[in-house]
């Protein structure tokens, strides 16, 4: 297992007691399709962990990896004034992980979390865990709880 990635299941494990089966994936798990088509499952399945700056502060955003995340409504969920896409620098120093394997927990800094609605249509999602080959799967009301996030309508389907 990529050490990031056991990094991650240890992490879950220490801050939540969280047992997790992370899988790996030499091809990758870099976008949504790839993910799905990797694991087996519908792309809407993925749990996508992307980082926003909401007024100069990160957030992470859990979105379906068969919608896009809508920045006004990140906006109006938060209050905020401006919403744009975190730089990856910006991701690493606040979250501890780097783009494509950004986990929705385990964060250095607790940042607010907001929950696309649409993943609670499932019984299982699939989350990065660390790297962009690595993914574990979650019972989507079980990874809200733990992240703390807002269940919030953000994104906007293709």
């Amino acid at each position: 297992m990529h050490p990031r990635a056991a990094e991650f299941r240890e992490q879950a494990a220490e801050e939540y007691g969280l047992e997790i089966a992370v899988e790996e994936f030499s091809e990758g798990t870099k976008t949504a399709a790839a993910a799905a088509e990797a694991v087996g499952c519908e792309v809407a399945q993925i749990a996508s962990s992307l980082v926003f700056s909401a007024d100069g502060s990160p957030v992470v955003v859990v979105t379906s990896g068969a919608n896009r995340a809508d920045e006004e409504k990140i906006a109006s969920a938060l209050g905020a004034e401006t919403v744009t896409m975190a730089d990856a620098e910006t991701i690493k120093s606040s979250l501890g992980w780097s783009i494509g394997g950004v986990p929705p927990i385990c964060h250095d800094t607790a940042v607010p979390v907001l929950f696309d609605s649409t993943l609670s249509a499932f019984e299982t999602v699939w989350a990065a865990a660390g790297t962009p080959q690595a993914v574990f799967p979650i019972e989507p009301e079980r990874l809200k709880t733990l992240a703390a996030a807002s269940e919030r309508e953000i994104a906007v389907e293709p």
